[in-house]
């Protein structure tokens, strides 16, 4: 009895790590095309009494243009002038515009992008409670001060786009030179699964070393 109720058990929990990512997934997808739908809606009205287009046709049609549209701005980047329009007008956004800085890089690290953003410094894991505290949590470095001092990001789980910053030492920070972000948000947003490869000396798991 207890072999076929751990058979059941087992090939159920099996069947659910299939269908719950693809659940979550389409549920995630509905979500998204929902608040899509809500900002396209004035477009979309306007084109549904002027056009042909009705309905998922004209929320297809309008998106289209608007994917269109930054691919057009793309290749204007791209230019001496466009690239120089950009500067200057993300330059202003960021001096009258509170927290516009701050969105761009999350933007920019989420999407793929380089350069110097909010989470594109060194992932390191941090004695937030002092040196000779072993509580420790990952996090990114995310300036590093004339005193010696550093600014780290700790993100909060599942959701790493919010999380605390914290002033410390530079001897409560181990800097983890063999970890991305990426890998370090993969574990965040598993609320820790996965760590222990993540904190494995040198990056590597104890069956890499194996």
């Amino acid at each position: 009895m207890t072999r076929v109720k751990t058979f059941v058990t087992l090939t159920l929990l099996g069947g659910l790590a299939v269908v719950l990512p693809i659940a979550i997934l389409v549920l995630l997808f509905q979500w998204l095309l929902g608040q899509v739908s809500e900002i396209v809606a004035p477009a979309v009205t306007w084109l549904e009494a002027n056009t042909e287009f009705k309905d998922t046709l004209a929320k297809l049609v309008v998106i289209g243009l608007i994917l269109g549209g930054c691919f057009l701005i793309g290749l204007l980047v791209k230019t001496s002038i466009g690239n120089w329009l950009h500067r200057h007008v993300d330059h202003w956004l960021g001096r009258l515009a509170p927290g516009y800085s701050t969105i761009k890089d999350l933007v920019v690290q989420f999407i793929g992008g380089g350069g110097e953003g909010v989470l594109s410094g060194p992932v390191a894991r941090v004695r937030i409670h002092g040196a000779d505290n072993p509580l420790t949590v990952t996090a990114i470095v995310t300036s590093q001060h004339a005193n010696g001092e550093m600014t780290v990001y700790v993100p909060t789980a599942p959701v790493p786009t919010s999380g605390f910053v914290f002033h410390v030492p530079a001897e409560c920070v181990e800097i983890l030179p063999g970890v991305s972000v990426e890998a370090a948000m993969k574990t965040i947003v598993a609320c820790g699964a996965g760590s222990a490869s993540l904190l494995a000396p040198s990056g590597k798991s104890k069956a890499e070393k194996a």
